[in-house]
């Protein structure tokens, strides 16, 4: 570390106030005009790093880079070669809409980092030659002494020289729900940044009281210009859906080029075919074998599910990020505000006599206050009264009710619980207040002189250490005082804490309208102890049920959290997440990367962690071989949440750095839309594949026909253009339909998709084979057998395509159930875009056949009604061949389970 003046002290928080001076080279009074200058040159401006976007063109080629779409774009320039204009322009139209799908869709990328400077004050008030002048943020250098108010956005990382009830609202930064007391005590330089109160930092905000600082890191060296080094280095995780497709495009489109020049090979040496006919047969067998809707399909099933996750408050910022929720097998989750309700609520009340329960949660004053299951009633518990009456008037807070039924917190959240309990009670501030400390880091109380009626007493409210402290008597069973027993109420204190509860203690003693307050005036008092409250931020109910079902859903659930580890472990075990100890961030620091991924194997609670431990944990279940989801709200979580797999942002308290690093965004920071959100990636991935396994048939059907007919020296019995025609009506109707089937009863209950297994199982496979041989055998069939019957080659052909067609339709039927019958009343109405679809196929396929400009374009013909019959025949007869293999199949399964 260099030791030159004016070199930036990373480690300030651990260094007395004249030491850190001392190593600035700087001092109370700020630096000169020169040493700024100097300083400036040296270390650069006080700004983070810029990162480079990418360009609209960049994203707009990335959708072209996919094996298939290069063999149809070969296709269609040799067409072009060749003068088919036709060919050309519909194989174009194909590549370009194709790739705009994608283009429109994916939107363009935000950049986190750009969010995150907008969090950066744009100015300051800094001290430079002994006078205080407003400088651009930019323009800060380490030793300058900057001036702190109520409402400042903090420009870089200071040391605190001065802290007049000083607190910092730091959440983006270390995922604490409850604001930051300061003050000016040197601490150990391990600390964790929550745990720093000689520091604030770069783009948090003073929530109350002043304060001065002196410069101690600027720019990327401060702890946002850290995480901001962490978001550029972390690396975009490819999506499971996205390494599937692209091996899946790879092995289509290998096997077509393959048999495409089989093919070319054996019909020139057997058949000496022109050359001109074999290019146009390769181009027909190539385009026929590549599902060029395949890609549309994707987008589109995608772009559906996004709609509808957004209807459960759920919004995908990045398409493939909606599939790969249903691949994942951990979920990392924040605790405040996403397994909690952020709202802090008293639980539990101590007096010396009683331990009350208070039930209702969050700032709505709806609940009850009750001891030993019976209700607590003012006029009956003296003790109640009293402690309830310190709530409502050492307070500052205020609930309201809106206009939408939902109450609000005026205030800060642990006073808001307090007055909230003051409520339920039915005490109400009803007196008038004479005098107030306010609450502050240092004596860590707040103080009220109030008239209640005539009679004036000062309520004090604080850490229940210090109000001990100044207490020498407490409240007995019946009201009256009673000598404190000061061992009772620090156990009562340790027991709490071990809940994970907030404990803050109630005092008050008699006064005077003549009594003026302050601080002194409370330390002179001897005052009447009352009692604890116990508070939590208490957790969302539907959150303990949606962990329920993800677990059953085979997904384990974390949680990572910056807050204290008795905290995070009392959220976790209400939640039902805790399964073990709970690791803190020192431990987290001292491990090796190995050791991590020992740890992650079996643990579940992190409490205490920083940026770098988050993205650590997430690194370490991914090598794992994790598929891991991640939500957060602060800039802390960013880097985190690029590197999961799916990152998920709160979207009402999160910060715009996060939402932007984030695949997804939580409308209502709920743990439960993320279950939600589960179950639609699984079941549009259900989709997915039942799509694939309709759409391929068709190829497979086309590929076999054109290579057959090119093998044995036949005349084609569909055209490539046919070949195109019959893809795409194929992809925007029949496929799009399976796009709408609602999720299998049983998606929740099945382990997560190995991301690694094969996009189709064998099953699937067997199935597209042996729909492959009957679609291309029958198509052939019928082409032959018109052609023996003396039909035209437009005849023929048009038969063929429409036997093509049905086979297409009835195949729908049955693939729209993978395992069980199609014979079903579900088939009529669990779906009803599907005959949509089927009605939308059928009117085109009609304008295929029957109008005069497709007839030109496509060459077909008008045909009979009894070509028809026998396409219809085709569709029934492959219907039933599926349906006897489901019955088959599922007859083996009855006859392995009763083995």
């Amino acid at each position: 570390m260099s030791t030159t003046a004016g070199a930036p002290v990373p480690d300030a928080h651990a260094l007395p106030v004249d030491q850190v001076l001392d190593r600035l080279g700087s001092s109370v009074k700020g630096l000169s005009a020169g040493a700024v200058a100097d300083r400036l040159a040296e270390h650069g401006p006080n700004a983070l790093p810029q990162a480079e976007q990418e360009t609209w063109w960049q994203r707009l080629l990335r959708q072209f880079n996919d094996p298939m779409i290069y063999v149809l774009i070969t296709a269609g320039v040799l067409t072009a070669i060749m003068g088919q204009v036709i060919d050309t322009a519909v194989i174009a139209a194909v590549v370009v809409i194709n790739g705009l799908v994608g283009f429109i869709q994916e939107g363009k990328a935000a950049d986190a980092l750009e969010s995150i400077r907008d969090m950066l004050s744009p100015e300051s008030e800094v001290l430079r030659d002994g006078t205080w002048v407003q400088v651009p943020s930019e323009e800060l250098v380490p030793g300058d002494v900057v001036k702190l108010r109520a409402g400042d956005k903090i420009p870089a990382d200071l040391r605190l020289l001065e802290a007049a009830s000083l607190r910092t609202e730091e959440s983006a930064l270390t995922g604490e729900s409850l604001t930051a007391e300061k003050s000016l005590a040197a601490v150990d330089e391990a600390a964790g940044v929550g745990d720093r109160p000689s520091m604030v930092f770069s783009g948090t905000t003073v929530a109350a009281g002043s304060g001065v600082g002196v410069v101690a890191v600027t720019g990327a060296g401060t702890e946002i210009g850290r995480i901001t080094g962490m978001i550029q280095d972390v690396e975009q995780v490819e999506t499971p859906l996205t390494k599937a497709m692209g091996k899946f495009s790879s092995i289509i489109a290998v096997i077509a080029l393959v048999l495409a020049v089989l093919m070319v090979l054996v019909s020139w040496l057997l058949y000496r075919t022109g050359w001109a006919d074999l290019l146009m047969s390769a181009i027909g067998f190539a385009v026929a074998a590549i599902p060029e809707g395949l890609p549309a399909v994707m987008a589109i099933t995608l772009a559906l599910g996004v709609q509808k996750m957004a209807g459960q408050n759920a919004i995908t910022r990045r398409m493939n990020s909606v599939e790969t929720l249903g691949s994942v097998t951990t979920i990392c989750s924040d605790k405040t505000g996403t397994l909690t309700r952020n709202e802090m609520t008293v639980q539990h009340v101590l007096t010396r006599a009683h331990t009350y329960q208070v039930s209702g949660v969050g700032y709505a004053p709806e609940g009850s206050v009750a001891v030993d299951g019976e209700p607590a009633a003012l006029a009956e518990h003296r003790d109640l009264a009293l402690i309830a009456e310190v709530a409502a008037y050492a307070n500052d807070s205020a609930v309201r009710q809106t206009e939408d039924g939902a109450w609000k917190l005026a205030g800060e959240p642990t006073d808001g619980g307090i007055k909230v309990f003051a409520l339920k009670t039915g005490c109400e501030d009803n007196g008038s207040r004479l005098a107030t400390v306010p609450f502050d880091s240092e004596h860590k109380y707040m103080a009220t002189l109030d008239d209640l009626d005539g009679d004036v007493f000062l309520h004090l409210k604080g850490a229940p250490d210090r109000l001990l402290d100044r207490s020498s008597a407490q409240i007995s069973a019946d009201g009256s005082t009673e000598p404190l027993d000061r061992a009772f109420w620090e156990d009562a204190v340790d027991e709490l804490g071990g809940h994970g509860l907030r404990v803050l203690a109630a005092a008050r003693r008699d006064a005077t309208h003549a009594d003026r307050v302050s601080n002194a005036d409370v330390d002179e008092g001897e005052f009447t102890f009352i009692g604890l409250y116990g508070i939590i931020d208490p957790p969302r109910e539907e959150a303990i049920e949606a962990v329920r079902i993800v677990q059953d859903a085979g997904i384990r659930v974390r949680m990572i959290t910056g807050d204290h580890a008795s905290t995070a472990t009392a959220i976790a075990k209400e939640v039902g997440i805790a399964d073990g100890r709970t690791i803190t961030g020192p431990e987290l620091e001292s491990a090796s990367d190995e050791d991590l991924q020992r740890i992650v194997a079996d643990t579940t609670v992190y409490a205490r962690t920083s940026p770098e431990h988050k993205l650590r944990l997430v690194q370490a279940l991914q090598r794992n071989g994790e598929v891991v989801a991640m939500t957060g709200d602060g800039v802390n979580d960013a880097p985190s949440l690029k590197q999961a797999d799916v990152g998920v942002a709160m979207g009402v308290k999160g910060t715009e750095a996060t939402k932007d690093a984030a695949d997804i965004v939580l409308a209502d920071d709920n743990f439960a839309t993320i279950s939600r959100a589960v179950s639609m990636g699984r079941n549009i991935y259900d989709n997915l594949k039942k799509a694939i396994v309709f759409m391929l048939p068709t190829n497979g059907a086309q590929g076999l026909v054109i290579f057959v007919a090119m093998l044995l020296g036949m005349t084609l019995p569909i055209t490539p253009l046919q070949v195109l025609w019959v893809n795409l009506i194929t992809a925007v109707t029949l496929s799009l339909a399976l796009s709408f089937e609602p999720a299998e009863p049983d998606i929740m209950k099945r382990k997560p998709r190995d991301p690694d297994a094969s996009f189709l199982d064998s099953e699937a496979i067997l199935r597209i084979l042996y729909v492959s041989l009957l679609l291309g055998g029958a198509t052939t069939l019928v082409f032959e057998w018109a052609i023996s019957a003396g039909a035209q080659l437009d005849v023929a052909r048009t038969w063929a395509v429409n036997t093509l067609v049905m086979g297409q339709v009835f195949y729908l039927f049955t693939a729209r159930f993978s395992r069980v019958s199609a014979l079903r009343k579900e088939l009529f109405t669990t779906n009803p875009i599907s005959w949509l679809c089927v009605g939308a196929m059928l009117v085109l396929q009609l304008a295929f056949v029957y109008l005069p400009f497709a007839q030109v374009a496509f060459q077909t013909t008008a045909v009979s009604l009894q070509s028809w019959l026998l396409s219809v025949t085709v569709g029934a007869v492959i219907f039933a061949a599926v349906e006897v293999d489901k019955a088959l199949r599922r007859g083996a399964e009855t006859r392995r389970a009763t083995v």
